[in-house]
């Protein structure tokens, strides 16, 4: 039982590293392309809600005396 739990370990690890030959991690430049386009979006996302957030806001302190 313990020399097939070793070899199915020793499989695994294989497999593991025959995986990890394929692969492939981003260039410089596509790293700072999408980190780019994320910053942005997440900008324009949080600019919306404050919007929002403060035009809900003002109508219900208006409701609401």
């Amino acid at each position: 039982m313990l020399a097939k739990t070793i070899e199915s370990i020793k499989v695994f690890y294989e497999e593991v590293r025959s995986e990890l030959k394929k692969v492939t991690f981003p260039t410089k430049e596509e790293t700072l392309g999408t980190t780019s386009v994320v910053l942005v979006l997440v900008s324009l996302a949080t600019a919306y809600l404050w919007v929002i957030d403060v035009a809900l806001s003002e109508i219900i302190a208006k409701i609401l005396p």
